[in-house]
């Protein structure tokens, strides 16, 4: 059990937090932990383990952690469509893909226009059943994360892809390298961290917000917030509309207006988070070669 150590900016952060209870560190031997998502039928947490191309397993119930799929094709990003499967961004077949309930992997959408995508990075899941994700380069600039190629898209663009369909449609194309993607709650914003800055120091680390209309198009793309220690990665949205984002420094808490509130400080560079558990209060936060948890006051 590690002391938590919250910063209150803002006195809204201290509702959000509970001051005495502690970090835990889940698991430490990764090489980079990335795309969490706890999965509520099993009450169980998914991780990818990108370098090590695999998917790990932590058991709520029994604290074990166990290899999930391995190896998963350098898997990055992971969530749950709205039936509860599993929806993965595969940084090695450039592709989304999911798991369904038989346990068969089944792929999604892999190219647009006829040419292969870059190496799609984290994705979300809107409530009419569409898939959105990024699709920056990272997976495909090294061997590293996956298979050094060069890119065949004009762009790095974010996509939206619709239920039912294997062609996704690019809704945002002015980005340098999008990463972490969330919508409000009332999915009437869509909120995209640009991580450019990763791959030149001269190109952006913010979070931009969107408009979301009816038609699924979107406008604005303001800059929400801006880093200053490293880069956003993954971020999310509570049920009160505050975006909890990791970053350099380890979790960071704004508010809708893009008011910094609070940080969490945590023992390494935050890659990426979700929400989970029995009520959704506890929030589990990837972090280079680490998982840790920490139960919050504030549900998912």
């Amino acid at each position: 059990m590690l002391a938590p150590e919250f910063e209150v900016i803002e006195p809204a952060f201290r509702r959000l937090i509970l001051a005495h209870v502690g970090l835990r560190q889940l698991f430490g031997d990764g090489a980079w932990t990335e795309g969490p998502v706890y999965v509520p039928a099993g009450r169980y947490l998914l991780f990818s383990d990108l370098p090590n191309d695999r998917i790990l397993r932590w058991d709520e119930t029994n604290g074990v952690i166990s290899v999930f799929r391995s190896p998963c094709g350098f898997a990055n990003g992971n969530t749950l469509d709205h039936l509860g499967r599993v929806v993965t961004c595969l940084h090695q077949a450039r592709s989304i893909v999911r798991t369904d309930h038989d346990g068969v992997t089944r792929t999604l959408c892999s190219t647009h226009a006829s040419r292969r995508l870059n190496s799609p990075n984290d994705v979300i899941v809107k409530s009419d059943g569409s898939i959105w994700f990024t699709d920056p380069t990272y997976g495909i600039d090294t061997d590293y994360e996956g298979d050094i190629a060069t890119p065949e898209q004009p762009g790095r663009y974010v996509y939206r892809l619709d239920d039912g369909q294997t062609e996704p449609v690019p809704v945002a194309t002015d980005f340098s390298q999008p990463n972490g993607l969330a919508f409000s709650p009332d999915e009437s914003h869509l909120y995209v961290v640009d991580s450019g800055f990763s791959s030149d120091p001269e190109l952006p680390r913010h979070i931009r917000r969107f408009s979301l209309h009816p038609d699924l198009t979107l406008s604005g793309g303001e800059v929400l917030a801006t880093c200053d220690v490293g880069i956003f990665d993954g971020l999310r949205v509570d049920i009160a509309g505050n975006l909890w984002v990791a970053a350099g420094d380890g979790v960071r808490c704004y508010d809708c207006s893009g008011m910094l509130i609070g940080r969490i400080y945590v023992p390494e560079a935050a890659s990426n988070l979700c929400f989970g558990g029995l009520k959704r209060n506890r929030l589990f936060i990837t972090a280079t070669r680490s998982v840790y948890t920490v139960p919050l006051n504030v549900r998912g």
